[in-house]
């Protein structure tokens, strides 16, 4: 049996849902050109906390899409280039010892974060990606003899290239089951390429410590 509810009127101080999301897409659409569908899925996985797996060609803004929706939700951000020769360590971190104290102490790795992009996650070895399994579903890592909690939300939105085949691995079926969405990106069409070259050229320049300045990128129009 479905019951239905009459909604209740949200305070001014707690906004609804649907106006938290458009504003979310608002402000990432300031920085990034269409991917509307993106922002969508990340913010349903944020909010039933799933992971997401995006499929898509290099060049159409995974990175700066993802990093743009943690400084809107103001998310602690991290980024994991994967490759080839990674190490579990490098990403759930490891015990070093103190050369002072001779005593081993905990050094955690960027798993320790609200949302974290897992770029080119096909590209690390087996042993790597298996390190992930533990975090991604119990939301918690071993390191040593101890086990540590990861902050809370944590999400993971991992990236892979369809078409490159060598230098990569493919995912395990227990790697792709946890993901609660997958997620193919399509290149921008005519208008939203003429958007980006526009905002492209208008971007100026950015003025480096010490004199001399560089063009700017999408990715110095976040913060803005």
């Amino acid at each position: 049996m479905t019951v239905i509810q009459e909604p209740v009127a949200p305070s001014p101080a707690h906004p609804s849902c649907p106006a938290f999301v458009a504003g979310v897409r608002e402000r990432v659409g300031r920085v990034v050109v269409g991917q509307d569908a993106v922002v969508e899925r990340v913010m349903i996985a944020l909010f039933t906390g799933g992971h997401l797996l995006l499929q898509g060609l290099p060049g159409l803004a995974k990175t700066l899409l993802v990093n743009a929706i943690a400084k809107v939700i103001d998310l602690k951000f991290a980024r994991i280039q994967f490759t080839v020769d990674m190490l579990p360590s490098d990403i759930i971190g490891s015990e070093i010892i103190d050369q002072k104290t001779g005593e081993f102490r905990t050094h955690k790795g960027p798993i320790f974060t609200n949302l974290l992009l897992a770029d080119e996650i096909n590209r690390a070895a087996p042993k790597v990606q298996s390190a992930m399994l533990e975090a991604m579903q119990e939301r918690k890592v071993t390191i040593g003899g101890s086990t540590f909690r990861l902050p809370v939300p944590f999400l993971v939105i991992a990236t892979q290239n369809p078409v490159e085949q060598s230098g990569t691995f493919e995912l395990p079926e227990a790697q792709l089951d946890r993901f609660m969405l997958l997620h193919r990106l399509g290149y921008p069409d005519e208008k939203e390429e003429e958007e980006i070259l526009r905002r492209q050229l208008g971007m100026g320049l950015k003025r480096e410590e010490g004199g001399g300045a560089v063009p700017r990128t999408a990715f110095d129009m976040i913060g803005d």
